[in-house]
C-alpha cells in the first residue's frame, strides 16, 4: 500500500510557464526548460522533491528547443532558438558551449549510446556528430558533418555490435569450454584477466526530416537514404532485439523495416492506427512490441505489434474522472509495471499491468491493465515522463513541474482505533466506539504508527512521538529519542526493542521494565499486542510470549525454536498472537526473500505448528499430518488461492477463534502459458478469514476478493473486518477515498474530514448492526458451528435470538449449505409466509438444489439462484427467474442453448412485457419469434388501423391477409376484401362473396380452376338453390358431397351418375345404391356390385345366386376371407364344387377352416398338394379349432397324402410336424436325399431312426466316402445297434481284404467287430458265443498270415513253414484267401529260384483259383519266371490278363481303412 506524494519544483521568480521537462536515465535530477517571465527561456535542474539545484539556473532571452541528459553522466545538453548548444554540468557546475555551427533553432539533439559522442541538428537541415569529454567538452573538430536542405526531426543511435573476443568466448562457452564459462562468471575469485568485451561506440544512427525522409548514417559518417514516408514523421523508434525500425507518421501510419547492417530498410509491416489527426500525439513504446498512443481523446489507444491487436482505455468515471475527460500525455514505468497519463482536467491516471495480459484475447481488451490510483493536480497536464533509478514522475501542466514519489503508506487498527496515512505528514484518525474521524498531522518523517483508544504513537527509528486522545483533538503526551525500528503499545506501556531486549517504557520515554533476551534467542524484531499478550519475534526464529495483564509482564510462553518446530525455516517475517494467548500464526520469509506460501499457527498448549498452505492443491483443509515434533498440515481446496501468498495477518482482538489474512497473487509463480488459461479473478487480492481449534483444527470460515474501492485490510474485531480505502489526490493537497464523489467549494473549505478506513461486516453479521455481546457471541457460535459443519449446533446456537435479521442471516446461510428443513425454521422466526409457501410448494422439485433455489429467491439472493438453477441443470426454471427478474435477454439466451421447448414461450412472454411496457414495434419482432402474430398483432394494434394494414402488407402472411379480409367484410368493403382473399387464396371466401354479391359464374371458375371443397360445395348449394340439377350434382361432386350428389340423382332418375357416384362414395352411400337398383329390379348386376363394394357378402351373393351371375360369384370369393360368415364359405365351395372349380372350393374350405373336407377333396379329385396349400391345412398349436390329437391326425393325413403323391419332402415335414419322426424318416429314405436324411437322424435323436439311417447309409457306395462310413459308425453307435455295428465292421474288414489285400487293417476291423458283438445284447448268447468264436478263429488265422509277412524279411523260414502250416488248417478259406497265401509262396520260392516248388504250389493254386484271377495274386513276370526256370511252357490259360484291381486309389483305401480303425 502507498501513497503518490506531489512535490512542487521550486522554481526561481523569473520562470514563468515550463516548455519542456527531461529526467536523468539514471540520478534523481530532473530538467526544466521553462519560458521565463522576460518572454526568453531558461534551464532548471530539480532534486527528487523538487529542490532547485544552485548555479543550475541558465537563462537567454530567446527560448530552448530540446533538452538530452548524458546517459550516466549529470550532463545536460540544451539547444536553443537560435542554435545555440549548451553543455551544463551539475557535478563540476561548469557550462560549456558547442561550437556555434548552427544558424537557426536546434531540432535534433541526441548523446550516444555511451555519451562520447553528441548528435546536433537544425531547421536547416544542418547535422553534426561532436566528440565529448567526461566534462562534457567537444573534442576537436566536427566528426561529422552532414547537410541535407530540410529540418531535421528526429534522431535514433543504433547500438553497435559486441566485440569480436565477446562473441568468440561465447561460441566457445556455449561449446563447452570452461575456462570460458569461468571468464563469464564475474565472482569467481583468482581467475586472470578480466574479460575484455571490447564494446566499440556507436556512432552509426538514423534521422528524419520534415518531408518524411529517414537517412542513415554509418560510422565512417557517410548518409544514404533509407525510406520515405507520406507525411512527418512523428516517432522513430529502434526494437534493438529484432534490429526493426519503427516509424509512426503525422497522419498515424506504422511501419515496420527491418534493418540490415549496412543500413539497407525492408519493410515488414504498415498499418493505420485509429485515433484523430492534427493534435500534438505522444506515443511511447512498452516492452518492444505495445505501441500506446494518446491523441488528446478520451482514450488511450493500444497497438500490439506481435498479434497485430488494437485496444483502447478509457477513464472510468467511478474513479473521479469527467465526462469528456482528455489524455494528453503517457509515461510507462517498466520496473513498476506502471503506465501513467495526463488528463486536460489535471489529473494523473495510473494503471497496472495486470497479470496474465500478455494473452492474445480481444475480449480482454480493457483488463489487461487495472486501475491503480488517480492523483488531482491543477491546470491542464502536458507532459508526463517517468525517470531516475528511483521511479519517480515528472508532471507539466503549464503552470509548473510537480514531482510524484511513492512513498509505503502506513495504516493501524487496533481497540476500535483505526491511522491511516494520508501524506508525508498527515494522518487520518478514526474511532469507530465515538463515531468520530479526525485528521492528524506530525512533524516527522514516521515509518511506523501504533493506536489504541487512548493514544496514537509514531516513530521512524530515531525518534517516538505520543499523542493523547483529548475529546475531539489529540495533544502531544511525549517526544522521546528512541532508535528502535519496532514499537507496541498496551496501555500505557509502550514496548521499545533494542539487542537482545525488549525496552517496557511510559509515554515519555522511561524504562521501567527490560525483558532479556540471549544470545541463542536472538534480537527480538517483530512485536504485536493482542488483548493482554505481546508476542515477539527474534532474527534468529525464536518465539515467545508474554503476558501482560498484571502490572509487570510476565513470560507466557517460553521460547520456542521455530526452526526445530518447522524444519527449514529461516527467518520470521510476521508474528501475530491471539487474544488469550494460546496460538500464534507467523509468516515466514524463503531464501529469495519473499514470503512463503504458508501460515503457521503455533499451539502454546500443545506446542505444535499446524501449516496452512496456499499452495496446496489436494486435500480436504482439515486434515492434521502428524511428523516430528506435531506438525500438521492443512491444504486448501480452493483453486483461485493457489496462486497466492499471504501479505498481512491479525487475530480478531476479542475472539481467539478467529483470524483473517490478506493473500496476493504471487508473481512469477506460474510457467507463461498456464497463465494464460488464468481467469481475472484469479489474480486479485484475496480476504480468507479461518477458524483455529484444538477440535476441528483449520477451518475455512469464509473468502472473497479484495473490493476495488479497499486498499489493504487492517484488522478484524467481530463483527467486522476493517480495511483502509484507497486514496486519490484532490485539489488543494486534500486526499479523499477513491471513488467518494468530489464536494463543492463551500463543502470543501468546511473542514470536513474524510473517513479512510471502512469496515465490512462478516458474512454472518449481514443485517445485525450494533447488537449486544449476547448476540454477537451467539451468531459466533452459530458462524463456528456451521463452518465445521454441524447445523444442529449451529441452530442451537441462536435458537433463542429475537432478532429478525440474526434468522435471516441463518436462512441466507442455509442457502450455501442447503439445509431446508432449518430454513423453514428461520422462515417462521422471520414470518415470512410467503417464503413459506413457496418453500413448501417448491417440495414437488425431485432436484435439492431447485428447492434451495426457491429459498434464495425469497430471500432476494437472486445471483446464488441463478448458479443453483445452472448447477442442477433446470433451465426450465432458470428460464422463469430470468423472466420473472426482467432479465428478458439472458432467459432468451436460455432457452435457446438450453431450455429450447419453452423457446416460443419466452419470446411471447418477453412480447407481452414489451406491449405493457409501449414498446410495440420490438414487441412486435418477439410476437413473430414466437409464432403468436398471426393473431396478437392485429389484438396489439386493433386502435391503429392504418398500422395494422401496413404490418399486414408487410409480412405478406395467408392467415393475416384472411383476417384483415374478413374485417374488411365486416365494414362491407367487398372489393377489398376480395383482394385481400384472394392474397389468402381463401377460395371458400371468393365464392361466397361472389355468390353474395350474385355473380355465380366467377364463382363457379374460381371453384373449378381450384377445386377447393368447401367453395365447391357453397357454390353446389347455390345451384340446387336455383334447381340446376346437373351443376349442383358436379360440384357436389367436386366437394366430394357424394351423398348430396347421389341424393339428387335419386330424386331425378341420374341412374347412370348414380352409379359412378356410389361407387366413390362411401360403404352407406353404395348400400342405399344398392337398395335403390334391387327396388327397381331392372339393373341388379349394378346392385350385386355395389353390395360387393360395400362389403354386404351376404346379400352381394344372395341376390348373385338368386339371378345366376357365376362371374360376379368368383369376384365376390375373391374377397372372402376367414372373417367371413363360415355358412356363406361353405355355400361358395359348394357352388365351386358343383361346376368343377375344386382348386377354387377348396381355398373357400380351408378358408373356413374345414381342413378334412378339403383334405378330402384333395383325395377324391386327386389334387396335388402344393407347400403354399399343406401349409394352408395345417394348423399352428395355439389354434383353439382342433385339439391337439385331431391336430396331428389332420397333419398325419396329408402326409399319407404327400406319401401317395410322392411328394417325400412334405410327407416328412408334416409327419415330423405330428410328431412321427419313424414315418417321417421312411418318408424321407424314400426321397433318397442322403444329407438330410443324415441331417434328420442328427435332430432327431431315436434309436429306431439312427438304425434305420445307418442300414439305409450302408446301402450305397460307401466303400469311397469316408464320411458315409463315419455316419453309418456313429448312427449304429447312438442307435445301440452294436450287433450291426459288428456286422458292419466285419464287411469292412472283408473289403480290406477283398480289395486291398490289407490283412492288418481286415484284423483291427475284425478286433472292432469283436468288441461291439461282445457288448450287444443278443437274443440268443449261444448263437451269440458261436459268432464270437468264429471270430476269434478267423482273428487267429489272419494273426498267423500278418505275422508271417512281418518275419518273412528276418526269418523267411519261419514265414514259409507259417504259410504252409496256414494251408493245412481247416475253415481256412472263412479268414484268409488261398490265393494269398499261395501267392506268397509262389513269389518266395520265385525269389529263392526253387522254381519246381514255386510251380507246384501255382499248380495248386491252378485247381483252387480260375485262371482269370491268377493274375491278382501273382504277377505275370512271376509266372513267366516260374515256369521258365521250371523248363515248362505256359499255357494261354495262364497268359496275364489286365485286372482293374491296381488301379484302385490309394486315397480311398486309406480313407476307408482309417474310419474302420476309428469308429
Amino acid at each position: 500500500m502507498a501513497v503518490y506524494v506531489d512535490h512542487r519544483t521550486d522554481a526561481p521568480d523569473s520562470v514563468a510557464s515550463p516548455s519542456h521537462i527531461a529526467w536523468h536515465p539514471l540520478h534523481p535530477l530532473l530538467a526544466v526548460a521553462s519560458i521565463s517571465t522576460a518572454a526568453g527561456g531558461c534551464v532548471d535542474i530539480y532534486l527528487e522533491q523538487g529542490e532547485h539545484v544552485s548555479d543550475s539556473h541558465v537563462e537567454r532571452s530567446f527560448q530552448v528547443t530540446l533538452l538530452a541528459w548524458h546517459p550516466s553522466r549529470p550532463i545536460l545538453a540544451s539547444g536553443w532558438e537560435t542554435g545555440e548548444v549548451l553543455i551544463l554540468n551539475k557535478q563540476d557546475k561548469e557550462q560549456h558551449t558547442v561550437p556555434p555551427n548552427h544558424s537557426t533553432k536546434i531540432t535534433v539533439l541526441s548523446w550516444s549510446t555511451s555519451g562520447t559522442c553528441l548528435v546536433s541538428g537544425d531547421g536547416h537541415g544542418v547535422l553534426f556528430l561532436w566528440k565529448m569529454d567526461h566534462r562534457g567538452r567537444v573534442q576537436g573538430p566536427a566528426l561529422v558533418k552532414q547537410e541535407y536542405g530540410k529540418c531535421l526531426c528526429h534522431c535514433v543511435f543504433r547500438p553497435p555490435p559486441p566485440g569480436e573476443d565477446f562473441v568468440q568466448l561465447a561460441k566457445a562457452a556455449v561449446s563447452g569450454d570452461e575456462k570460458a564459462l569461468d571468464m563469464f562468471n564475474w565472482k569467481k575469485a583468482g581467475m586472470g584477466p578480466h574479460l575484455k568485451t571490447a564494446v566499440q561506440e556507436g556512432l552509426s544512427f538514423f534521422v528524419t526530416m520534415t518531408d518524411g525522409s529517414v537517412h542513415y548514417v554509418n560510422e565512417k559518417g557517410k548518409t544514404r537514404h533509407v525510406l520515405s514516408t507520406d507525411s512527418l514523421v512523428r516517432k522513430l523508434l529502434l526494437l534493438e532485439e529484432r534490429d526493426v525500425l519503427l516509424v509512426i507518421t503525422e497522419n498515424l501510419q506504422l511501419s515496420l523495416h527491418a534493418v540490415s547492417p549496412n543500413g539497407e530498410a525492408e519493410e515488414l509491416m504498415k498499418v493505420k492506427l485509429s485515433g484523430k489527426t492534427g493534435h500534438s500525439a505522444d506515443i511511447i513504446l512498452i516492452d518492444h512490441s505495445l505501441v500506446v498512443t494518446a491523441l488528446g481523446e478520451t482514450v488511450i489507444r493500444f497497438w500490439d505489434l506481435d498479434r497485430d491487436e488494437n485496444y483502447v482505455l478509457s477513464l472510468d468515471v467511478q474513479f473521479g474522472f469527467e465526462g469528456g475527460e482528455c489524455i494528453n500525455c503517457v509515461s510507462y514505468c517498466s520496473a513498476k509495471g506502471l503506465l501513467a497519463a495526463g488528463t486536460s482536467k489535471g489529473r494523473v491516471a495510473m494503471w497496472n499491468k495486470a497479470a496474465g495480459s500478455d494473452q492474445s484475447t480481444r475480449a480482454l481488451e480493457g483488463k489487461k491493465w487495472k486501475f491503480q490510483a488517480s492523483t488531482e493536480l491543477e491546470g491542464n497536464v502536458t507532459q508526463i515522463k517517468w525517470g531516475s533509478r528511483k521511479n519517480l514522475l515528472a508532471v507539466n501542466n503549464i503552470s509548473s513541474v510537480v514531482i510524484l514519489s511513492e512513498q509505503a503508506m502506513l495504516a493501524h487498527f487496533h481497540q476500535q482505533v483505526a491511522v491511516v496515512q494520508v501524506s508525508p505528514n498527515l494522518f487520518n484518525v478514526t474511532t469507530f466506539s465515538a463515531g468520530t474521524t479526525h485528521s492528524l498531522r506530525v512533524d516527522m518523517n514516521a515509518n511506523g504508527v501504533f493506536a489504541t483508544k487512548d493514544a496514537v504513537v509514531f516513530w521512524n527509528g530515531k525518534q517516538v512521538a505520543v499523542f493523547e486522545c483529548s475529546g475531539d483533538t489529540f495533544r502531544s503526551a511525549g517526544s522521546f529519542l528512541c532508535d528502535s525500528p519496532v514499537l507496541s503499545v498496551h496501555g500505557e506501556n509502550l514496548y521499545t526493542v533494542e539487542p537482545y531486549q525488549i525496552q517496557v517504557r511510559t509515554w515519555q520515554g522511561t524504562v521501567k521494565q527490560l525483558l532479556v533476551f540471549s544470545e541463542a534467542e536472538g534480537n527480538p524484531c517483530l512485536l504485536d499486542v493482542c488483548g493482554n499478550f505481546l508476542a515477539v519475534g527474534t532474527d534468529l526464529a525464536h518465539l515467545k510470549i508474554f503476558d501482560l495483564s498484571r502490572r509487570e509482564a510476565k513470560v507466557h510462553c517460553n521460547s520456542k525454536n521455530l526452526s526445530k518446530l518447522l524444519p527449514g525455516c529461516r527467518d520470521i517475517a510476521s508474528v501475530k498472537c491471539n487474544a488469550n494467548g494460546s496460538k500464534v500464526s507467523i509468516l515466514v520469509s524463503r531464501a529469495d526473500g519473499k514470503i512463503d506460501s504458508k501460515i503457521c499457527f503455533y499451539d502454546v498448549e500443545m506446542d505444535k505448528v499446524t501449516l496452512f498452505d496456499f499452495k496446496a492443491e489436494q486435500g480436504d483443509g482439515r486434515e492434521n499430518l502428524s511428523t516430528g515434533q506435531g506438525i500438521g498440515k492443512s491444504v486448501v481446496e480452493y483453486p483461485e488461492l493457489h496462486s497466492h501468498i499471504p501479505a498481512c495477518h491479525f487475530w480478531d482482538q476479542s475472539e481467539p477463534r478467529h483470524f483473517v489474512c490478506e493473500a496476493i497473487p504471487e508473481t512469477g509463480l506460474q510457467p507463461p502459458d498456464q497463465k494464460k488459461n488464468q481467469t481475472e479473478g484469479t489474480m486479485d487480492v484475496w480476504i480468507i478469514s479461518l477458524f483455529s481449534t484444538e477440535e476441528h483444527g483449520l477451518l475455512l470460515q469464509d473468502s472473497f476478493p479484495l473490493p476495488s474501492s479497499y486498499q489493504v485490510l487492517l484488522g478484524i474485531e467481530v463483527p467486522h473486518y476493517y480495511f483502509a480505502k484507497k486514496l486519490c489526490f484532490r485539489r488543494g493537497c486534500v486526499y479523499k477515498p477513491l471513488g467518494e464523489a468530489e464536494k463543492g467549494a463551500s463543502e470543501s473549505g468546511s473542514g470536513t474530514v474524510s473517513q479512510m478506513v471502512a469496515r465490512r461486516p462478516m458474512r454472518d453479521f449481514i443485517g445485525l448492526g450494533d447488537c449486544d455481546k449476547t448476540t454477537l457471541d451467539a451468531m459466533l457460535n452459530f458462524s463456528y458451528y456451521l463452518t465445521a459443519g454441524d447445523m444442529d449446533e449451529a441452530f442451537k446456537s441462536i435458537k433463542l435470538i429475537k432478532s429478525e435479521a440474526v434468522w435471516e442471516n441463518m436462512a441466507r446461510m442455509c442457502v450455501k449449505t442447503q439445509r431446508l428443513d432449518v430454513a423453514k425454521i428461520c422462515l417462521g422466526h422471520m414470518g415470512h409466509a410467503r417464503g413459506a409457501k413457496a418453500l413448501r410448494e417448491a417440495e414437488q422439485e425431485p432436484e435439492q438444489k431447485a428447492r434451495v433455489a426457491v429459498l434464495a429467491i425469497q430471500l432476494g439472493m437472486l445471483e446464488d439462484a441463478e448458479q443453483l438453477y445452472k448447477a442442477c441443470k433446470r433451465y426450465d426454471l432458470l428460464n422463469k427467474f430470468y423472466q420473472a427478474s426482467n432479465q428478458w435477454q439472458k432467459a432468451i439466451e436460455t432457452a435457446e442453448a438450453h431450455d429450447r421447448v419453452h423457446l416460443r414461450t419466452t419470446h411471447y412472454n418477453y412480447a407481452k412485457h414489451l406491449e405493457a411496457t409501449g414498446q410495440q414495434s420490438l414487441a412486435l419482432t418477439h410476437y413473430e419469434k414466437s409464432d403468436t402474430h398471426r393473431f396478437e398483432v392485429p389484438r396489439m394494434l386493433s386502435e391503429d388501423l392504418q398500422a395494422l394494414e401496413n404490418y399486414v402488407n408487410k409480412m405478406k402472411d395467408k392467415s393475416l391477409w384472411k383476417w384483415w379480409a374478413q374485417y374488411l367484410e365486416s365494414q362491407s368493403d367487398m372489393e377489398s376484401a376480395l383482394k385481400y382473399y384472394a392474397l389468402a387464396q381463401d377460395y371458400f371466401s371468393l365464392v361466397r362473396v361472389h355468390c353474395f354479391q350474385g355473380n355465380i359464374q366467377k364463382a363457379a371458375e374460381i371453384a373449378n380452376e381450384t377445386g377447393n371443397g368447401a367453395a365447391s360445395y357453397h357454390l353446389a348449394r347455390q345451384y340446387e338453390s336455383q334447381e340446376d340439377i346437373k351443376q349442383a350434382v358436379h360440384f357436389y361432386s367436386r366437394a366430394q358431397a357424394f351423398n348430396n350428389a347421389i341424393r339428387l340423382c335419386k330424386a331425378n332418375n341420374l341412374d347412370d351418375q348414380l352409379m359412378n357416384l356410389a361407387l366413390l362414395s362411401s360403404p352407406e352411400d353404395m348400400i342405399e345404391a344398392a337398395c335403390y337398383y334391387e327396388e327397381k329390379g331392372d339393373q341388379m348386376d349394378r346392385a350385386v356390385m355395389l353390395y360387393h363394394k360395400a362389403g354386404h357378402f351376404s346379400k352381394a351373393l344372395e341376390l348373385a345366386f338368386a339371378t345366376q351371375q357365376f362371374g360376379a360369384l368368383q369376384l365376390i370369393a375373391e374377397d372372402l376371407d376367414e372373417k367371413s360368415d363360415p355358412a356363406l364359405l361353405a355355400r361358395c365351395s359348394g357352388f365351386f364344387i358343383e361346376h368343377a372349380q375344386y382348386e377354387k372350393a377348396m381355398e373357400l374350405l380351408l378358408t373356413a377352416k374345414k381342413y378334412h373336407e378339403a383334405l378330402q377333396l384333395c383325395l377324391e379329385q386327386n389334387l396335388t398338394i402344393t407347400e403354399e396349400l399343406a401349409e394352408k391345412m395345417t394348423v399352428s398349436k395355439e389354434s383353439q379349432d382342433l385339439s391337439e390329437e385331431s391336430r396331428r391326425d389332420l397333419l398325419e393325413q396329408i402326409a399319407d397324402c404327400c406319401m401317395r403323391q410322392g411328394n417325400y419332402h412334405m410327407a416328412t415335414k408334416k409327419y415330423t410336424q405330428a410328431g412321427n419322426k419313424l414315418k417321417a424318416m421312411r418318408a424321407l429314405l424314400k426321397s433318397g436325399d442322403t444329407e438330410k436324411i443324415i441331417f434328420f437322424a442328427g435332430v432327431s435323436r431315436q434309436k429306431e431312426i439312427y438304425i434305420m439311417a445307418a442300414n439305409y447309409l450302408q446301402s450305397l457306395d460307401w466303400r469311397k466316402d469316408a464320411k458315409i462310413i463315419a455316419n453309418i459308425i456313429s448312427f449304429y453307435t447312438k442307435g445301440g445297434a452294436l450287433d450291426l455295428l459288428a456286422g458292419f465292421y466285419d464287411a469292412c474288414a472283408q473289403v480290406e481284404i477283398d480289395e486291398y489285400q490289407n490283412y492288418e487293417k481286415a484284423h483291427r476291423a475284425l478286433t472292432e467287430a469283436y468288441k461291439c458283438l461282445s457288448k450287444a445284447k443278443a437274443r440268443s448268447p449261444v448263437e451269440q458265443e458261436s459268432k464270437l468264436g468264429h471270430l476269434q478263429s478267423r482273428m487267429s488265422l489272419m494273426k498267423r498270415f500278418i505275422h508271417a509277412q512281418r518275419v518273412y524279411p528276418a526269418d523267411t523260414e519261419e514265414a514259409v513253414r507259417q504259410c504252409e502250416l496256414l494251408l493245412a488248417e481247416q475253415d481256412f478259406d472263412d479268414a484268409i484267401r488261398h490265393g494269398d497265401v499261395l501267392g506268397f509262396l509262389v513269389q518266395h520260392y520265385a525269389q529263392v529260384e526253387e522254381f519246381h516248388t514255386a510251380y507246384r504250389y501255382l499248380e495248386e493254386m491252378q485247381k483252387r483259383i480260375p485262371a482269370s484271377n491268377l493274375s491278382y495274386y501273382v504277377s505275370p513276370q512271376t509266372m513267366e519266371a516260374v515256369h521258365r526256370g521250371a523248363g515248362i511252357p505256359m499255357s494261354r490259360a495262364l497268359a496275364p490278363e489286365h485286372t482293374g484291381h491296381g488301379s484302385t486309389d490309394n486315397r480311398e483305401e486309406e480313407e476307408v481303412a482309417d474310419e474302420v480303425e476309428d469308429p
